[in-house]
């Protein structure tokens, strides 16, 4: 039987340590502020919304809840966007996904400033991780250091995703070798797929991406030594489909109608032939929201800095 990566244990400790660089802000005055704009009422949005509302107030944070009609047009949110942008109190905006149809959602992430884009879905926070300019995040143990001075140090000016930096946290948590690896991740999506994938290569495995036009998919995640899926595919990943010993991560999310959560992989078959599993929920979604707040504080510590450059001194 698979060892489980729970997630909830690390995302616990992420927490208390964001809990810990809040009070040392709150100590000179600052206020640490996360914006959560829900748009409609997608199920697993507002799941999502509400879970992070409840982290928030575990970590200190204080959440800005807009929450705004489906029928909403994208004009009025990206006045919105612009308003958050502006406001000193928040530190970070977060847009829940999937927004309604009639949405480019690129047009309103790309509206969002770099230094409040805390989930790093912007062209700008993409592109510096694309080009190994805020890979190095990748490498700190935390974000809580004894030394004044390094704790308000910027890192540099982007974030890297929470989805796919929850993952990597999670598997090094547990002690997963990475480097030398082969990774297999379903799914190529800028949320996840992508970003994980160039993650991975800054760790340096060797990474295999798949995606619903891969021909012959079992044949690819039969090779992997980290086998990741993050399609929304409830059931995807078979047991047959897993090499023996591999360690298996489940970054799907799928509602079901009596509103209980699963995910893409078939956690009952498949835990029996990997040696390590994430479940669902309780793996990858909590680290998730645990990343989101260290990114927020990281933000309410850099904007804190220019503000007051004189801080570095004390």
């Amino acid at each position: 039987m698979a060892t489980i990566l729970d997630g909830r244990k690390l995302a616990e400790e992420i927490k208390a340590d964001v809990r810990k660089e809040v009070e040392t802000l709150n100590k000179i005055g600052v206020d640490v502020g996360l914006a959560l704009l829900l748009v409609g009422e997608n199920p697993a949005s507002v799941q999502y919304f509400r879970a992070t509302l409840s982290a928030c107030k575990k970590a200190g944070v204080t959440a800005y809840e807009f929450v705004l009609p489906a029928t909403v047009t994208l004009n009025e949110i990206l006045n919105l966007v612009n308003k958050i942008n502006t406001d000193e109190r928040i530190h970070g905006l977060l847009v829940l996904m999937p927004l309604p149809r009639h949405m480019n959602p690129r047009r309103i992430t790309n509206h969002i400033v770099p230094e409040k884009d805390i989930d790093g879905l912007g062209a700008i926070s993409v592109g510096r991780l694309a080009a190994d300019e805020s890979t190095f995040q990748l490498f700190k143990k935390g974000t809580t250091d004894s030394d004044q001075q390094s704790r308000f140090i910027p890192s540099i000016w982007s974030f890297l995703p929470c989805t796919p930096f929850g993952v990597i946290r999670l598997l090094e948590h547990h002690k997963v070798q990475i480097r030398g690896r082969h990774a297999v991740i379903i799914g190529k999506s800028l949320a996840v797929g992508k970003p994980l994938s160039s993650m991975f290569l800054a760790k340096e495995a060797t990474v295999t991406v798949c995606h619903r036009e891969t021909a012959n998919l079992t044949a690819m995640t039969k090779q992997a030594d980290i086998l990741c899926s993050a399609t929304g595919r409830a059931g995807l990943i078979k047991a047959g489909m897993v090499k023996k010993g591999a360690v298996v991560v489940d970054i799907g999310i799928n509602v079901l109608k009596n509103g209980s959560i699963t995910g893409d992989v078939d956690f009952k078959s498949v835990s029996k032939k990997a040696s390590m599993i994430t479940p669902v929920p309780g793996g990858v979604g909590p680290v998730t929201i645990a990343m989101l707040l260290e990114n927020t504080v990281r933000s309410a510590q850099r904007d804190e800095l220019f503000k007051s450059p004189l801080i570095l001194m004390g």
